[in-house]
């Protein structure tokens, strides 16, 4: 299975309304930045390398968000990939702030959240953010009032769609009678499934779903995914990817990593089937280990 010879767009494509289709298999930028996910990487220019590959690999999704560095993740996006090539799609988040290294504190206040917007905009060279996502709920804000905001930046254009992030799906019906709500992304892998009923629930109201954590199952089932990645001749992360793609067709999996050869080594899951056998074995060996 070269990496040479595959490409996101084997994954297929999922839609983000009625305005977007990506290919199935995005990337996340989070890890190129400091340890920590504070401050600039080790080597900016092997970060800007990496994601130039990616979009040479088929990768037209880009997740990102303005904890990541903080602002450093949006800034290297924009110096690697500005002009935007047409149909790339750079969704990021907003809700977090960052006073050291490893430190995350939410703010969903209504302030907090235009001023993100604005930032956002302006690191990525955007006068319109595709998909902004709020990035957790925060439980000293009224939730209304966070989606209310980012509604309301909709309307002034500057926000094209509306997405979730770690929430329940109560809280995405709640955001869904103030504002169309286009994608959820919270922690999902074929090991830890507490978002199950919740990725049949975007299946069904045509919501993406944008897993992450995605290779955490690789200490949960490590007999049964290494067994099947050596039938199939791939790796743990190909075979956990595959899984999820599998899943649901709303699944829009986006690993991330800093290196090149991981890089390629993740979309080389887009042309990686499952039997389905495999499939079940999979999530019932996943789910032995978590009972």
């Amino acid at each position: 299975m070269s990496a040479q010879k595959v490409s996101a767009m084997q994954a297929g494509t999922v839609s983000f309304g009625s305005e977007i289709s990506v290919h199935r298999l995005g990337y996340g930028a989070m890890r190129l930045t400091g340890s920590g996910i504070w401050g600039p990487p080790k080597d900016r220019k092997a970060a800007l390398t990496v994601l130039r590959r990616a979009l040479e690999l088929g990768v037209n999704f880009i997740d990102t968000a303005d904890s990541y560095g903080p602002h450093v993740n949006e800034e290297l996006i924009a110096e690697a990939l500005h002009p935007y090539q047409p149909g790339l799609v750079i969704a990021t988040k907003g809700g977090w702030e960052r006073p050291g290294p490893d430190q995350w504190t939410r703010n969903g206040k209504p302030d907090h959240l235009r001023k993100a917007v604005e930032g956002s905009l302006k690191r990525l060279r955007l006068d319109r953010i595709d998909v902004y996502q709020l990035h957790v709920p925060d439980p000293a804000v009224p939730f209304d009032a966070s989606v209310e905001t980012l509604a309301e930046l909709k309307r002034q254009g500057k926000l094209r769609m509306i997405g979730l992030s770690n929430v329940s799906e109560e809280q995405v019906e709640q955001a869904r009678r103030i504002v169309p709500i286009v994608s959820v992304q919270n922690r999902y892998s074929f090991a830890h499934r507490e978002s199950d009923s919740l990725v049949d629930y975007c299946e069904r109201n045509g919501i993406v779903f944008i897993p992450w954590y995605p290779l955490e199952g690789g200490r949960a089932a490590g007999d049964v995914l290494n067994r099947v990645a050596q039938a199939h001749g791939a790796t743990a992360m190909q075979v956990a990817l595959s899984w999820l793609l599998q899943r649901s067709s709303a699944m829009l999996p986006i690993p991330g990593t800093a290196s090149m050869e991981h890089l390629e080594e993740n979309v080389g899951a887009a042309a990686l089937r499952l039997k389905d056998e495999e499939y079940g074995e999979l999530g019932g060996a996943a789910g032995r280990a978590q009972g």
